[in-house]
């Protein structure tokens, strides 16, 4: 029986869809050509490699919602209408299947296989010298490759753990898929993916064909301090359980361990993390893009007042110094999004959370609740701009109050944002929290009010996270900050209009008062030492709304300790809003309905004065009484054929596969963890 469905590494018949266009944009096939006759020029090269860019995180062409804005939504920083299964022990299920199709699904390695195909067919040509053009450019395309495998390796890495590691494009056979199926213990891929990284940068240039929409040098030494993070992270919180390998209950094959010590790896990991990262972080640390602290980001033509807004929402952000890659949209080819219509007023159907928003410090470099911050808790009655205050200028930039800026119309005329989409509107299209997503939104009408007329980019890569990189890594490997880490801390706080004495910020800090809004105050259910908490706050608040939060939750283990969690937005009952927001015959347009489920504002009575976008309704809701987490949600279950198909002998017997479950979830599909 042949075992194509593994998708392992089929061969592929034809290379198709490609264009020679140098620029991240999607377009169609310009022709369609056998592996025979490809290949064998620098354009080819280009070509193949820009068509498998899709791997990359970024606005995809057509996307309706707020796409990249909103992946930090399920999280303890950000919210959406519904919410999500992981908070849900016994909801999330075992898939039974993955479709052939679906690109995305974790025991799917379409994009492995065709970074293996190119290598298979590249390799070989380059070093025999058939592949014509400049030389430095073809190296360069194959460095790319080796980065699109890494960066793919990475998702698997995040998604799964212990995964196959395949480095050709296998024929559909049954032994030798079955074979490559088997599961390696997690530090070997992350060590994998380094490797990878390690050949990448050999071969990529400073600036690439194309500019920064294409791949780099930097780009690499960024993501490979980002994966040793992640992994040395991993192994450190996690360790002692069957997450990582070797610990108790660990589903792998201990023959594979021969010489390992978890100690020596996360050593090992977080000193590369560490090294990458400072290649990236001393050449932006004085360079950083400006923040001027004006709130609003742009006047009525549309000329950036504030770089630092601008940066994540303008057309060309070629220029910004942090931006190692962006993908360029273009109306004229028809490559566009929707997401500026959507993050205008009607919120995108998301919002920061009051978590998120109070773990922001006072300019003095204070947390709120310091009696020495200046912070009046009565600021909350008054609305969102007196709430934020004094406050670090990250959160008072990107977010929406009444007295905002929306639209500046093509007649020069400015509409303000409208807070009645609180409570306005539906699941798509409501701000749940109040606290209204800002950041990426740009103020041209065309783009906001006609569909998928946005041409706004989208980040790829950001070298800041470089210096957040190396900050955490510094301290969890050495205990201390060295004089690298110190300077691109002062950096990053004196860029958001901080007090840059961290120090202070650290002595201050009551770690029982920053758990109540932040997952990321502890490790393994024990909170962190105070030092370790602030650079993750750091973190936090530099990266909201970037769609890093979830991965750094998982790999810091910092949702042991969640049970009955309630996300909760700006004050609404008591303040200056209440009674406020009516329709045009003077009715309150708030509706509390709990029990009915038809309500539009959570109960003063059961939820308190602040909105509780999960317990407006009790109707068909998980998580009316709150978050709540299982540990096996840390990991991606694999879906029952897949256990199917590697079974020896007898396919109904899931047992026989040469493949394990990840820790908690069962072989069956439709059948939530046991942990």
């Amino acid at each position: 029986m042949k075992l194509k469905y593994l998708n392992i590494g089929l061969l592929i018949a034809a290379v198709s869809g490609l264009t020679a266009c140098n620029g991240f944009l999607d377009r169609e096939p310009e022709s369609s050509v056998t592996p025979s006759a490809y290949f064998t020029s620098e354009a080819d090269l280009a070509a193949y490699t820009i068509n498998l860019y899709g791997f990359f995180t970024s606005i995809a062409p057509g996307s309706y919602g707020i796409s990249t804005f909103g992946y930090d939504n399920a999280t303890d920083n950000q919210a959406a209408t519904g919410y999500s299964s992981r908070w849900v022990p016994g909801e999330w299920k075992v898939p039974s299947s993955t479709s052939d199709g679906d690109r995305t699904a974790v025991w799917n390695f379409f994009q492995i296989r065709d970074c293996n195909y190119f290598f298979d067919q590249v390799l070989p040509k380059y070093e025999a010298g058939k592949i014509s053009g400049n030389e430095n450019n073809i190296k360069h395309y194959i460095g790319e490759m080796y980065l699109m495998r890494a960066y793919a390796y990475f998702d698997k890495l995040q998604s799964i753990g212990d995964c196959p590691i395949v480095t050709t494009a296998l024929k559909d056979d049954e032994a030798t898929l079955v074979e490559a199926s088997k599961r390696q213990p997690s530090y070997k891929v992350a060590r994998f993916i380094l490797e990878d990284l390690d050949k990448a940068i050999e071969l990529l240039q400073e600036s690439a064909p194309g500019g920064k929409n294409r791949i780099s040098k930097d780009v690499a030494y960024l993501l490979r301090s980002r994966v040793a993070l992640y992994e040395g992270t991993w192994l450190k919180y996690h360790k002692g359980t069957a997450f990582v390998p070797g610990g108790e209950g660990w589903p792998g094959d201990n023959s594979l361990l021969s010489g390992f010590n978890i100690d020596d790896e996360i050593s090992y990991f977080l000193g590369e993390a560490m090294a990458s990262a400072k290649v990236v972080g001393d050449k932006l640390v004085n360079n950083l893009v400006e923040n001027t602290d004006a709130d609003e980001g742009m006047d009525a033509s549309f000329n950036s007042l504030n770089p630092y807004y601008t940066m994540f929402c303008d057309e060309n952000m070629e220029n910004y110094s942090e931006v190692l890659m962006w993908r360029k949209y273009d109306e004229s080819l028809s490559i566009t999004h929707n997401i500026q219509m959507q993050l205008q007023n009607n919120g995108g159907g998301s919002g920061w959370t009051r978590g998120l928003v109070n773990s922001f410090l006072m300019k003095n470099g204070l947390p709120i609740y310091d009696t020495a911050s200046g912070y009046d808790p009565e600021w909350e009655k008054k609305g969102i701009s007196a709430t934020l205050q004094d406050r670090d200028s990250r959160i008072r930039i990107f977010f929406n109050d009444a007295a905002t800026t929306e639209i500046y119309t093509s007649a020069g005329t400015i509409n303000y944002v409208d807070l009645e989409w609180v409570v306005k509107g539906n699941n798509e299209t409501r701000m749940v929290t109040g606290y209204a997503i800002k950041k990426g939104k740009h103020y041209n009408d065309y783009m906001q009010t006609l569909h998928h007329k946005g041409t706004t980019g989208s980040i790829v890569f950001r070298g800041t996270e470089a210096l957040l990189n190396y900050m955490e890594a510094c301290y969890v490997k050495t205990g201390s900050i060295d004089s690298t880490a110190d300077k691109y801390w002062k950096a990053l706080r004196t860029r958001a209009k901080v007090d840059s004495d961290y120090n202070k910020t650290i002595a201050a800090t009551v770690m029982t008062k920053e758990a109540e809004g932040d997952f990321g105050a502890y490790s393994h259910g024990q909170l962190v030492d105070a030092t370790l908490y602030n650079i993750r706050r750091e973190r936090r608040n530099e990266f909201i709304g970037e769609g890093m939060r979830w991965a750094d939750l998982k790999r810091w283990r910092a949702c042991d300790q969640v049970n009955g969690y309630q996300i909760e937005g700006m004050r609404y009952w008591g303040s200056d809003y209440e009674g406020t927001w009516q329709d045009d015959s003077g009715h309150d347009l708030v509706v509390v309905d709990v029990a009915g489920g038809s309500g539009n504002m959570s109960d003063q009575s059961i939820s308190g004065v602040y909105i509780r976008p999960y317990q407006i309704s009790n109707v068909n809701n998980s998580v009316f009484n709150g978050y709540r987490f299982t540990p096996a949600h840390y990991l991606s279950p694999l879906p029952q054929n897949a256990f199917r198909q590697t079974a020896s002998g007898d396919k109904t017997d899931l047992n026989t596969s040469v493949i394990y479950q990840n820790p908690g979830w069962p072989k069956v599909g439709g059948q939530g963890p046991a942990m």
